[in-house]
């Protein structure tokens, strides 16, 4: 089969496309013919080899992916051959023709999803579940604001919230971008490029402030966040390029948490209850994955390239 390889850490010309060897599952594992793999920033940060999870070289990339399923281990009771799915921390990378997954974290995808958008669900929707919820403590009838919510990330995070009744605010910075999350269901949208945007977010809440925060880019907007918390406020950190100054006193005064999190932290339990969640809304179409670019899979590293430029628009998705 044909994958990427990685065999030196560095920029995205590392990221080689090779014919490596047909893979077989082991007795709990499941393989599938992959359709689609989901790009994610992580990913990027991974083959530079400075992030808090080093891959051992070699290795193929790739943490979201959907396919079919092509054989079963001996063990397993669940999946079958043929089956549409998407997958939840696969045991191999998902830049490839094929790879492989515990059965447990085989979840069946539905007909009318497509297999791009399959590839766009289990980074950015656990992700968003496990800020919004498992961190945020989000509850309908609250505000949350979400900055920078027109990639992936972002957009899972405005569905679940709407569907959660919560009251949706989100930021982009392209014309595109705002069009996309309105469309998919936030009450306001503000261009975080704008001078006066979190005068304008408070405005929004007459003066209170933000119940939840997610934010996407904490070394640019987390000392600026902290200013629009309202009273027991919670700020969750999902992705971060550097470091920050921040004032504690603006967390001092509102009582504010801030928690920080990675998908890799989730037990076992949580992320089975994260994804008969994220299930049922691909079933009744509450949740609709949005991709925005598609590459081949021999144009990783431009897909690497394309993952990190501002102005996210949906998922960025390779096809083997």
């Amino acid at each position: 089969m044909k994958a990427i390889v990685v065999h030196a850490f560095g920029g995205p010309k590392v990221l080689q496309l090779e014919e490596v060897p047909d893979l077989q599952p082991g007795p709990t594992q499941v393989l599938i013919r992959n359709r689609a793999a989901g790009v994610n920033p992580a990913d990027t940060y991974m083959r530079t080899g400075n992030y808090a999870r080093k891959p051992e070289l070699p290795y193929t990339p790739g943490m979201d992916g959907a396919g079919v399923v092509e054989r079963i281990g001996a063990n397993v009771k669940r999946a079958r051959v043929g089956d549409r799915v998407y997958v939840v921390m696969p045991a191999t990378g998902t830049y490839a023709e094929q790879f492989l997954c515990e059965e447990s974290g085989v979840y069946p995808l539905p007909e009318h999803v497509s297999f791009s958008e399959g590839a766009a669900v289990s980074v950015a929707y656990g992700t968003a579940f496990r800020a919004l919820f498992h961190k945020g403590q989000a509850r309908g009838g609250e505000t949350v604001f979400i900055h920078g919510a027109s990639g992936g990330v972002g957009i899972a995070t405005v569905q679940l919230a709407r569907a959660a009744g919560l009251r949706v605010i989100g930021t982009a910075s392209t014309d595109q971008g705002k069009k996309l999350v309105e469309h998919e269901g936030a009450h306001q949208i503000l261009d975080h490029s704008s001078s006066d945007y979190l005068d304008q977010a408070m405005a929004l809440t007459g003066g209170r402030g933000m119940d939840v925060i997610i934010e996407m880019l904490a070394n640019v907007n987390l000392g600026k966040d902290l200013t629009i918390l309202a009273h027991a406020g919670r700020l969750v950190i999902v992705g971060s390029r550097g470091t920050v100054e921040i004032n504690p006193r603006d967390a001092m005064g509102r009582e504010a948490v801030i928690h920080g999190m990675t998908l890799w932290g989730t037990s076992p339990a949580d992320m089975a209850s994260i994804h008969a969640a994220v299930g049922a809304g691909l079933e009744n179409k509450s949740l609709r994955p949005v991709v925005g670019r598609e590459f081949p899979l021999s144009e990783a590293a431009q897909a690497h390239e394309a993952v990190m430029k501002s102005g996210a628009y949906g998922k960025i998705v390779l096809l083997p």
